[in-house]
């Protein structure tokens, strides 16, 4: 898996389903940086529900 320095940027967004803390049961910091914005749900239906809203604007 390729390595990001999400946490060096000005905002982050992270797609998630729900608030459960994954395979390992580790919570990753990165959720709780006032940069971050959490967006649920399945983040295929999600993004292209995104997309159409901003192209209807």
């Amino acid at each position: 898996m390729p390595i990001i320095n999400a946490h060096e940027s000005k905002n982050i967004i992270v797609m998630k389903r729900g608030r459960g803390m994954g395979y390992a049961g580790i919570e990753n910091s990165l959720f709780f940086d006032d940069k971050t914005r959490l967006l649920f749900g399945n983040a295929k239906d999600t993004l292209q529900t995104l997309v159409s809203e901003i192209k209807g604007l």
